[in-house]
C-alpha cells in the first residue's frame, strides 16, 4: 500500500491537469498514488488524466458533476495510503512538499493536519510576488475561524485517522461517507478545519517554507464574493452549535477578515464599487483587522477607494509610486 494518497479534484481543468500531475509525479518522496477525481468535466480532463496512467500510481476516478466537497469525499473514499494530501487540478506543488510533510507527522504524532505556505501565481503559471504565509503553531479552532492558516485546498496533507474522526454519513447517501460538506459549494474547506478543530483532539501545525503554487485566475472574482460571504455565513451557521460561546464571541471578527479578504479579492478583478463595500462592511463588523494587521488593511481600504474614484489609472500611478518609494 502507499504510503500517501494525493487527492486530485478536476473540474474542466484540461488546460492545466498535465501541469499538476508533472509536479505531482516529481515528488521527491516516492511512496504516493494519485487519485484523479473527474466530477462530470465536459472537456478534456478524464482523457489527459488517462495519459498520465503508464505510471501505475495514477488513478482515475469519474463521477457526475457533486462539486470540490464531493470530490474530495470520493478521493478520500478510495484512497489506500494512511495520509492524505489535495492538490487541485490547477495548482502545483514544489517537489520537496511531500516529503516535508511525511517528515513533519513522523515526528509530530499529535498533529493530524499538516500544512505549509503557498506562492500565489497567474493564469499563466507567472509569480504574482504574493504569497500566503501562514502561522505555523499554536493553531487552534479561533485561529482557522479567523485567519485560516491552512490557506488554500492545496496545502494540507492530513492523517486518515483525522477523517476517519469527523466521518458521518447522511441518510440519502448510500455509497459512501462524507467528511466535507457537499451542501457547501464554496467554503467547504475551512467548514472541515473548523469541525475537526472543534470536535477532535487533534492538532493543526504547519511547516516552513512556500511549497505550494496556488493559482489566482483573472476576471470574475468579485461577481462570486456574495456567493462566498453566503457559503461563509452558512458555514457559521452551522458550526455555531458545537460552541456557542466561541463562536459568539468570534463571529464579528472572523466575519471582517472575511470581508477584507473578499474586498482584497475584488480589488484583483478591479472591482472598486465591490471592494469599497467589503472594506468599509468589514470595519462595521470589527475592528480587529485594523488593530492586528494594520498595514494589510490600511492597504486593502486605499487599493479599494483609489479603484471606486479613479479606476485601474489611479490604481496604476499608486503602485508606480509605491515601486520608486525610497
Amino acid at each position: 500500500m502507499p504510503r500517501v494518497t494525493i487527492v486530485v479534484p478536476a473540474y474542466n481543468t484540461a488546460r492545466t491537469l498535465a501541469g499538476t500531475l508533472s509536479a505531482l509525479l516529481d515528488q521527491t518522496f516516492r511512496d504516493f498514488e494519485i487519485v484523479v477525481v473527474d466530477d462530470g468535466s465536459s472537456d478534456a480532463t478524464a482523457a489527459i488524466a488517462t495519459s498520465f496512467q503508464g505510471d501505475l500510481r495514477v488513478r482515475l476516478i469519474q463521477q457526475p458533476n457533486h462539486g470540490l466537497a464531493g470530490a474530495r469525499n470520493t478521493g478520500i473514499a478510495a484512497a489506500k495510503g494512511d495520509l492524505i494530501g489535495f492538490c487541485d487540478a490547477d495548482d502545483l506543488w514544489e517537489p520537496w512538499k511531500l516529503h516535508a510533510h511525511v517528515r513533519h507527522l513522523d515526528a509530530a504524532p499529535l498533529v493530524g493536519v499538516s500544512y505549509a505556505g503557498s506562492a500565489l501565481i497567474d493564469d499563466d503559471g507567472r509569480f504574482l510576488k504574493q504569497a500566503q504565509r501562514p502561522r505555523l503553531t499554536g493553531v487552534d479552532a479561533a485561529h482557522i475561524l479567523k485567519r485560516n492558516p491552512i490557506g488554500n485546498g492545496s496545502a494540507p496533507v492530513i492523517r486518515r485517522a483525522v477523517f476517519d474522526a469527523i466521518a458521518y454519513r447522511p441518510a440519502f447517501q448510500i455509497a459512501r461517507d462524507w467528511y466535507f460538506d457537499e451542501t457547501f459549494r464554496q467554503s467547504e474547506d475551512i467548514e472541515c478545519w473548523v469541525r475537526i478543530a472543534l470536535t477532535t483532539n487533534w492538532r493543526f501545525e504547519g511547516v516552513p517554507g512556500l511549497l505550494t503554487r496556488y493559482r489566482i485566475s483573472a476576471g470574475g472574482l468579485s461577481a462570486a464574493t456574495d456567493r462566498q460571504l453566503a457559503a461563509w455565513e452558512a458555514m457559521i451557521a452551522k458550526l455555531t452549535p458545537l460552541d456557542p460561546a466561541m463562536m459568539t464571541r468570534l463571529a464579528p471578527a472572523a466575519r471582517a477578515y472575511q470581508l477584507r479578504y473578499l474586498a482584497r479579492r475584488a480589488v484583483s478583478d478591479g472591482d472598486g464599487a465591490h471592494a469599497w463595500q467589503m472594506i468599509t462592511d468589514a470595519l462595521r463588523q470589527s475592528w480587529i483587522p485594523l488593530i492586528e494587521e494594520p498595514i494589510k488593511t490600511v492597504t486593502t481600504a486605499v487599493a479599494a477607494l483609489a479603484l471606486r474614484l479613479g479606476g485601474r489609472a489611479v490604481m496604476a500611478s499608486l503602485l508606480t509610486l509605491k515601486a520608486h518609494k525610497p
